[in-house]
């Protein structure tokens, strides 16, 4: 078998089109999986065709976690070679869909495949390379992404007029305190380790954060490498990057308070690299379906913010925020709904910005468009169960569509609009 980083996949073949009688067997992402062959175009046709005729604006993400077997056996993201393989794939599903799909998400969360499926080995394909894994991943799906994203631009922008983003997950982070220098060192490098990761060679310099290169150039020379486990970009490949992204695609859903953690270990890891130690504070309430998420809706509001200074006040499309409960989840779902309206409250202040001494919103700070909450139903995969809720905001006109938990009853409310200070602001 070929090693990781040489594997050679089978290139997608060019010209074809959802409307040939067979697929195509020497394409490599579709051949592995009946999702994207022949019947699989035809499902999704019709989903997408269903949902134009209802109004609803489809946005599709093309890798949400699960790679091919057959594309995972000969090195997966470990491998230089999927780049092409995914800007294939890639192609396919514009060429097929990109008459009617206008939003596209070339891959959600890198951070959470890259972290938990190649360093920690805690989800799919469970492995376990710390310290390195993680980098070599990462590097590859920030490649693959600005190759799908120019082949769009290339091929396919002037006649479907779409955009294209990759959808990155991240929480907000503060010092655990406030006036400890070292707190405030290791809050920057939390935040680098994990949203500016991805989002500062793509929406910036074509390059990773100066502050996590160094990170982990200095620990790779304590550990005895001869350079460092952070793979580097070429001078082309960070023109390439730099730019690929129409949209600010952001996951959120809880804050960490951060201190410094020296790292005092011989073996690499990515937490040892950060050197920055995550803290749950219990004073918080939680989502009682999950240990980890705590529900901080001020949260967003400065997480926006902090997207809006740092990445030049970008489009920003919220793709995932949701509330998850231990099972039986009441029907009576006032905790829910009571998270919702303090998320949306938070959205809202971002959007107004208001004079001194007086109460009038005179223009938007940040440039939140859309807010979508996991899921309609209880969630089927992943580790928690998120339900119900889809939240757009149209036209400067915010409505929220809620359904009912049999999913028969719809109903249409304006965001709210009054506030409620739970954080001081700034």
């Amino acid at each position: 078998m070929a090693s990781a980083t040489t594997a050679s996949f089978a290139p997608a073949p060019r010209g074809w089109h959802p409307e040939d009688i067979s697929f195509p067997s020497g394409f490599a992402w579709g051949a592995a999986t009946a999702a994207y062959q022949v019947e699989g175009v035809d499902y999704y046709d019709k989903i997408i065709d269903d949902l134009l005729a209802n109004s609803i604006v489809p946005m599709v993400t093309l890798y949400h976690f699960d790679l091919p077997q057959h594309l995972e056996d000969q090195g997966g993201w470990s491998s230089d070679a999927i780049t092409e393989v995914f800007d294939s794939y890639a192609q396919f599903c514009f060429r097929a869909f990109g008459d009617r799909v206008k939003l596209w998400v070339t891959i959600n969360e890198p951070y959470v495949v890259a972290k938990d499926g190649y360093e920690k080995g805690i989800v799919a394909p469970g492995i376990m390379e710390p310290g390195i894994g993680a980098y070599r991943t990462a590097h590859n799906m920030i490649k693959a992404h600005a190759k799908a994203w120019h082949s769009y631009d290339l091929l396919f922008r002037e006649k479907q007029h779409g955009l294209v983003s990759i959808a990155l997950n991240s929480d907000w982070a503060e010092p655990l305190d406030p006036t400890c220098l070292a707190d405030q060192e290791a809050t920057k490098r939390y935040m680098a380790f994990c949203l500016d990761w991805f989002a500062e060679p793509i929406f910036i310099s074509g390059d990773y954060p100066a502050i996590m290169k160094s990170q982990i150039s200095v620990m790779s020379t304590k550990q005895g490498y001869l350079s460092s486990r952070l793979p580097e970009f070429t001078e082309e490949e960070k023109m390439t990057i730099k730019g690929t992204a129409d949209f600010f695609s952001l996951n959120y859903y809880t804050t960490r308070k951060v201190k410094r953690q020296k790292n005092t270990h011989s073996e690499p890891s990515v937490s040892g690299d950060r050197e920055a130690e995550q803290i749950m504070d219990h004073s918080w309430p939680f989502a009682a379906g999950s240990s980890w998420l705590a529900v901080v809706p001020w949260g967003l509001r400065r997480l926006l913010k902090y997207i809006k200074d740092t990445y030049n006040n970008p489009i920003i499309y919220i793709t995932e925020n949701g509330f998850s409960q231990s099972d039986p989840a009441p029907l009576d779902d006032t905790q829910r709904w009571k998270y919702f309206r303090l998320t949306l409250q938070e959205i809202l202040k971002g959007r107004i910005q208001k004079k001194e001494g007086t109460e009038m919103a005179v223009k938007s700070k940040n440039q939140g468009q859309t807010f979508i909450l996991r899921s309609l139903m209880e969630r089927m995969h992943g580790n928690f169960p998120i339900q119900l809720v889809f939240v757009s905001v149209i036209r400067n006109k915010p409505l929220t569509l809620a359904c009912d938990v049999d999913g028969t009853l719809w109903t249409a409310f304006p965001m709210p609009t009054v506030l409620h200070n739970e954080k001081p602001e700034n």
